[in-house]
């Protein structure tokens, strides 16, 4: 949110107080979190900018710099709870898009504050008339939202269990490393034999240890999707010897006498006529003979008479 956001009711802003929270409820009008509170002090209250009864249980967060956004998804939200109808519910396409179109004119209506009596006596009629399929659709989300549920709670356990894992295998390595600098300390103390073959044979020993504790690579995803490809790069495609393109000099048909070459452009002085380019044309790739022979092309296209075709 912007520094320049302000509170309607107390008018502080974001700049005077960093820990300011805009808070808004279903009327679309936002408040501080300050100001919440004291509207609430005697247990009910109203807003102060359209008068309309608020309960301090539905006083959220603001995420959207525009309030009438966040107005928009409340009414989304509450609309699609009882409008919860899918494709499959309908015979035809068209009786489907003909349901959703109402949806957002309902959504836009609540919204703009246009027809609200009308608006909420048609969504009170729907619920009447589809009473049973909306509770039947209400079920279905209901089991499959606990199905969502559950398998991100295994999913969440498996991570639990892994990293469980893996902090055990950790300590285990450090112990593990403890366990093998103090024995090199106490052969280098008390052993006889030359210190440097103890320590080539130290190194010797973790090299070796360190290929067998390579570190295992998943086969699949958490999802059972088998990994296939362990690099994570496509393989880089072979290029073929030899030329992969072969330059052919354009045909310029002008149906008329060909136009002098750049040889005979300043053999017989056309090139005279032509500014010469400066400097910075020619480190551009510029040069007068270039614009001569074109402007001797165009000059000598067509000049042959083509005669028509007898039918």
């Amino acid at each position: 949110m912007d520094l320049d956001q302000v509170c309607p009711r107390c008018k502080t802003t974001k700049y005077r107080n960093p820990q300011l929270k805009l808070m808004v409820n279903v009327c679309g009008h936002a408040l501080c979190d300050n100001c919440v509170e004291l509207l609430f002090l005697k247990g009910s209250g109203a807003c102060p900018e359209c008068n309309v009864p608020l309960r301090r249980s539905n006083f959220r967060v603001q995420l959207f710099e525009d309030s009438k956004v966040e107005k928009e998804v409340d009414i989304r939200k509450r609309v699609l709870r009882d409008y919860n109808k899918k494709e499959e519910d309908f015979a035809t396409l068209r009786e489907y898009n003909d349901y959703l179109e109402e949806i957002e004119t309902i959504v836009y209506n609540l919204t703009n504050n246009i027809d609200i009596v009308a608006t909420n006596k048609r969504i009170e009629q729907y619920k009447r008339d589809n009473r049973e399929i909306i509770l039947k659709n209400k079920s279905k989300i209901s089991r499959e939202e606990l199905e969502l549920e559950h398998l991100l709670e295994l999913e969440q356990q498996q991570e639990e269990l892994y990293r469980q894992k893996l902090k055990l295998e950790e300590n285990e390595i450090k112990k593990k490393k403890i366990r093998e600098k103090e024995a090199l300390i106490d052969e280098l103390t008390y052993s006889d034999v030359n210190a440097k073959n103890i320590i080539d044979t130290f190194a010797l020993n973790v090299q070796e240890q360190a290929k067998v504790d390579v570190p295992v690579v998943p086969k699949q995803f958490s999802t059972g999707i088998k990994i296939t490809n362990h690099s994570g790069f496509l393989p880089i495609p072979k290029i073929e010897e030899g030329p992969q393109f072969v330059y052919s000099a354009p045909q310029f048909k002008s149906n008329g006498p060909p136009a002098p070459t750049y040889e005979q452009l300043h053999s017989q002085g056309f090139i005279h006529h032509m500014r010469a380019e400066t400097l910075q044309e020619r480190a551009g790739g510029y040069k007068s003979e270039i614009a001569c022979k074109r402007a001797l092309q165009d000059a000598l296209t067509g000049l042959y008479h083509v005669p028509k075709p007898v039918v």
